[in-house]
């Protein structure tokens, strides 16, 4: 459902408020269809996509990074050393949501179930050694580039939200040009941002063109989200249900369980 709702907002950022939510959740019944399309063209070339998806990832939420400019000695201190003077319950609260945001259990399956996918002559033990070696790097290589990924995301977030109130942020949004002054109400509350009202404030803080590279990063990363998900339910239901459905009706299933109740129950 995250991911439905996620490339939802990107759709609606990029728009300017033009597709409302409910229209971009419907929009999504089209990854269904893209996503079956490039099946067919084999497990490498799905790879490659997923490759370019990260890739616009990693470059626009970078640019994020680049622009805000978060304090590098802080930023490295707080990787080594976690640490956070005068935090109390709603800090440690984020905290948690953080770490269960970024943890990614099912991408284990992934990951595992990719390497079976490999033509390796499990008889020659050069063989075998030499494709863990490369099986290695290759989780290493990906895991790196979503740690900084999530590195990036944060530090922006920290950076430029932090102890910050709603009435910063109306202030700043009716000085700029951006067409979503009305996000946040002119009171002294403390400021509480998702992925939409962030795209809206970093547009209102570092202008229009970081609203909409933020707004391509979510969608690119909403993509990549659905299709590895879908492996890797795909990967859980063969192995602990000895469930074997057709690609077309396990991806048909998963998107229909997540449009269905964002559309009714989601407020979109």
């Amino acid at each position: 459902m995250q991911e439905v709702i996620g490339t939802a907002i990107a759709f609606s950022l990029l728009s300017s408020g033009r597709i409302p939510l409910w229209g971009g959740v419907l929009i999504t019944i089209i990854d269904t269809l893209f996503f079956l399309f490039l099946d067919k063209y084999g497990l490498r070339k799905l790879e490659a996509f997923f490759g370019l998806l990260i890739t616009i990832m990693a470059v626009t939420f970078g640019y994020e990074y680049v622009v805000v400019h978060p304090d590098q000695r802080e930023v490295i201190k707080g990787m080594f050393f976690p640490y956070c003077s005068g935090c109390g319950s709603p800090e440690l609260l984020q905290a948690v949501g953080i770490i269960g945001a970024i943890i990614m259990p099912h991408n284990i399956y992934l990951h595992s179930s990719l390497v079976k996918s490999r033509e390796v002559d499990r008889r020659n033990k050069k063989e075998v050694s030499e494709a863990n070696k490369y099986f290695l790097i290759e989780s290493t290589i990906a895991l790196f580039v979503s740690f900084l990924i999530n590195l990036f995301v944060m530090a922006v977030f920290a950076e430029a939200f932090y102890k910050k109130t709603n009435m910063d942020a109306f202030n700043e949004c009716q000085n700029s040009s951006s067409p979503h002054k009305d996000v946040f109400p002119p009171n002294n509350e403390s400021l509480t941002v998702d992925i939409y009202s962030g795209g809206v404030i970093l547009g209102c803080f570092f202008g229009p063109v970081a609203l909409y590279i933020w707004a391509i990063g979510i969608l690119a990363a909403g993509q990549s989200s659905t299709m590895t998900g879908t492996y890797a339910g795909q990967f859980v239901m063969e192995g602990f249900l000895n469930l074997k459905w057709s690609r077309f009706y396990r991806v048909l299933f998963t998107r229909s369980f997540a449009i269905i109740p964002t559309r009714v129950c989601g407020g979109v």
